[in-house]
């Protein structure tokens, strides 16, 4: 084989490198989002059990800004249960695209690990000529 058919190698292979690290960046940062769903759920959920505890006629009030306003107990809660319903979607949704994205990372590790073996296996059979 050529230095031209080479080079054609590697340059396929730092575009794939290239490739593999845009993916690991997707992936970081579909964990981080990830990562503050949760925190989120878990203080919906703590909510929801606060205002479980809570009798009929209590008083509750919401933070709209810097005010707080008064709220119907039963609207409180459907507030909390249909955010932590959207939290649990949001949160089904990132897992389904990690996987994916990690499936997509795994292939390009493959595809490089070949290419490098190509390349390697080239440049020993130039070496010996």
């Amino acid at each position: 084989m050529s230095s031209s058919n080479l080079k054609d190698l590697q340059r396929e292979l730092e575009n794939k490198a290239n490739d593999l690290s845009k993916l690991q960046k997707e992936i970081a940062k579909n964990h981080q989002m990830r990562k503050k769903y949760t925190v989120q759920l878990g203080e919906n959920e703590l909510v929801l059990k606060e205002l479980d505890l809570l009798k009929e006629d209590a008083n509750v009030y919401k933070l709209i800004g810097p005010v707080l306003v008064k709220q119907d107990l039963a609207e409180a809660n459907a507030n909390v249960r249909k955010r932590i319903e959207y939290i649990s979607a949001e949160l089904k949704r990132l897992d389904a695209t990690v996987q994916d994205l990690e499936e997509k990372q795994n292939s390009k590790k493959d595809t490089i690990l070949k290419l490098q073996q190509r390349i390697q296996s080239l440049q020993t059979g130039k070496g010996k000529a």
